[in-house]
């Protein structure tokens, strides 16, 4: 169970692979954060792929430092059946990783059928998921704090 969500710090993994996506991501996620005003510490840790993203966040998770993590990541269909494994794993893994933990895993990991998908959620004319993620991010924190026990 979190202890003291209120002076927790945030995480944020993102991936490194379609690096020009998730760079986006993240500055849209730290942007956010500052129009905000969130004053916990964040923590950036990146991950080769997005298929580590759950992993690293049970990792960070099992610290019990973090009121929540956010998880960053682009996975964009090709020629094979590759991407359809891959978002329903990073999908799966990072729910499991909040049910398992009762905290909030914010999903911000995009995934599209073209890199122009991508970059409209990337800071173009979609927005950015970023951004939305570190919303929900502060709207559970909040939310966890309110609920005790």
């Amino acid at each position: 169970m979190q202890k003291n969500l209120s002076h927790s710090a945030i995480a944020i993994v993102v991936s490194r692979f379609n690096i020009e996506i998730t760079q986006k991501l993240l500055t849209g996620a730290m942007q956010k954060l500052k129009e905000l005003e969130i004053n916990h510490p964040i923590k950036v840790i990146w991950v080769p792929g997005a298929v580590e993203i759950p992993v690293t966040a049970q990792r960070l998770a099992q610290t019990q430092q973090f009121s929540a993590i956010i998880c960053l990541g682009a996975v964009i269909k090709g020629e094979t059946a590759h991407f359809e494994y891959v978002c329903q794993q990073v999908s799966y893994g990072c729910q499991k990783v909040a049910l398992d933990n009762t905290l909030p895993i914010i999903f911000g990991v995009l995934t599209t059928y073209t890199e122009e998908e991508a970059e409209a959620r990337s800071g173009g004319k979609e927005g950015n998921v970023g951004c939305y993620a570190a919303e929900v991010a502060h709207e559970m924190i909040e939310l966890f704090s309110e609920i005790k026990g």
